[in-house]
């Protein structure tokens, strides 16, 4: 990303959060993931037909007709009180802690501080089949009890073009994409938070035209209304963080984006910015909106943002408060891990390439 105080995000992100790989090379001797899990392509997010669905498959697919969506009912109170949140056991913190846990037991505890925590699933076009994706981790995680968390990262002119280019080529492809998303949770418990940087990035670089921009917007409200038809999804609408626009220019931007009818909105994906500033971010954010609740991202913000506000793999960041949903504030309903720690920005500042797993910024961020 160009744009400095971007946290690419999750995943703000950029392609960092972003896993664009459609396959993955597991090294004979090492269980090392080279595809992101972030959209990557592991045993989890690409199940062989072995572990088939339990439901009869109700999947629209890519080319049926559009049902408009519906309004759905008003979200009230904190949707996430009570929810266990699932810890992906595919991970690429959990595969390379695993994979190096006998020769190397020391350096495998301290990735062990990534891998044990739960975190999200980012969804795209790296997956291949996007109904199962999101169908098997919901799955695995009834099993244990718990709830997965996704995020939705596909939009057309994804990250206008920057380190996290890509997303479908047109409205309908994404509103197919959503709708395959929503037939895939079974009206099960299910945690989404949609498009990190959308509609930060709106009128930035001059990006986007007047029509892209509106045309995102409404995308962004039809994936909240789909989403939540199902009446056990909890949906969250990117926001960005506390050093990026006022917090007046993405009340404005949300209210279009369909905030009203989502459960709240999140801050910090993919970045760095302390708990505190976005909390302060979001409370002036929530009072232009209409008292919503929101969400934050704490997996790398423990040391805060760099000097100069850099977002691509800025050296001496620290993993942050673990996930919870106990926050102790009526307005904030959990503080998450939406992107990957470990996982990185982008071929900057010593990286691979943007969604890959990094054993040398992992270890220095979990020490």
């Amino acid at each position: 990303m160009k744009i400095p105080h971007h946290l690419l995000p999750v995943p703000g992100a950029s392609l960092k959060r972003l896993g664009l790989a459609a396959s993955c090379l597991l090294v004979a001797a090492s269980l090392f993931a080279c595809t992101p899990s972030e959209g990557g392509t592991s045993a989890a997010n690409n199940p062989s037909g072995s572990t088939g669905p339990k439901h009869k498959s109700d999947d629209p697919g890519d080319d049926g007709p559009l049902t408009p969506a519906t309004q759905p009912p008003k979200a009230t109170g904190n949707p996430l009180q009570g929810v266990k949140l699932w810890v992906d056991p595919n991970s690429n913190a959990m595969l390379r802690a695993n994979s190096i846990r006998a020769k190397e037991p020391e350096k495998a505890a301290i990735l062990d501080k990534i891998a044990k925590q739960p975190q999200a699933l980012w969804l795209g076009e790296w997956n291949s089949n996007i109904y199962r994706t999101v169908e098997y981790n919901i799955e695995q995680a009834k099993a244990e009890g718990a709830t997965a968390a996704f995020i939705a990262y596909n939009l057309p002119h994804r990250d206008c073009g920057q380190e996290s280019a890509g997303g479908l080529k047109t409205a309908d492809h994404y509103k197919h994409w959503i709708r395959r998303i929503a037939a895939a949770t079974h009206n099960d418990k299910v945690i989404f938070i949609l498009e990190p940087d959308a509609i930060g990035l709106l009128k930035k670089d001059n990006c986007l035209s007047e029509a892209e921009q509106t045309e995102r917007l409404a995308l962004i409200k039809d994936a909240v209304w789909v989403l939540r038809k199902n009446p056990n999804a909890i949906v969250y609408i990117d926001s960005g963080h506390a050093h990026w626009e006022p917090a007046n220019v993405f009340a404005e931007r949300l209210k279009p984006a369909g905030i009203e009818d989502a459960n709240g909105f999140a801050l910090n994906v993919s970045n760095y910015v302390t708990t505190e500033e976005n909390t302060a971010f979001g409370k002036k954010i929530s009072a232009l909106v209409g008292g919503a609740h929101f969400i934050i991202d704490t997996s790398r913000n423990g040391a805060g943002s760099a000097a100069d506000n850099a977002w691509c793999n800025p050296p001496g960041r620290k993993i942050g408060k673990p996930p919870t949903t106990e926050t102790s504030d009526p307005l904030i309903d959990g503080y998450l891990w939406l992107k990957r720690p470990g996982e990185s920005d982008g071929e900057c500042n010593g990286g691979p390439k943007a969604g890959v797993f990094w054993i040398e910024q992992a270890l220095e961020m979990a020490k």
